[in-house]
């Protein structure tokens, strides 16, 4: 009984902590509601379970959500189901890695690529730039640590991308003619 005690009292200290998040995310006209918050929680513990990880304290989702809520590929309709995949693909590229790479980078690294190279596209975040990062971490790869996982998925892209200042001077010629 005691036991039942502690996990409920767990379950609602982290279920408002998610809710604080409106705090934030308000700004970015994004908000959640307790029964979006239960859905979150919910989920992570589905993900946790499947990826079997457990985890101490709050959990991912919130700092998913203060990393992620600025982002132009997130809006009040999808909010809830992003946060919820967000969560999924953490918990497994953080397994992928071999739990090398800290929470932080790994956000860090997550949004950067979702906001720069996949535009939002969660599958060629999961399928492309993290198990492209992932592989390079199993191979030895630390470079990430100096940085805070900014700026390093480029060393590993194997897309070869169109340069923007090329773009623009070539749009340029072609409108002068």
């Amino acid at each position: 009984m005691e036991k039942d005690w502690m996990i409920l009292l767990q379950q609602q200290n982290q279920l408002e902590k998610v809710m604080r998040t409106n705090q934030k995310t308000e700004r970015f006209h994004l908000s959640l509601t307790e029964q979006d918050a239960k859905v979150i929680l919910e989920e992570r513990k589905n993900s946790l379970s499947e990826q079997k990880r457990i985890e101490f304290g709050e959990g991912i989702a919130t700092k998913i959500i203060y990393e992620f809520c600025d982002s132009d590929y997130i809006d009040q309709s999808n909010y809830v189901e992003t946060i919820v995949r967000l969560q999924e693909i953490f918990y497994q590229y953080k397994n992928e890695m071999q739990d090398e790479i800290t929470d932080d980078e790994l956000l860090h690294l997550m949004k950067e690529q979702f906001e720069t190279i996949c535009f939002g596209d969660f599958d060629y975040l999961e399928s492309t730039c993290l198990a492209n990062f992932a592989q390079a971490i199993r191979a030895g790869y630390d470079g990430y640590k100096s940085s805070d996982g900014y700026g390093e998925y480029l060393k590993f892209d194997e897309v070869k991308r169109w340069d923007y200042e090329l773009y623009l001077e070539t749009l340029k010629e072609l409108c002068w003619r």
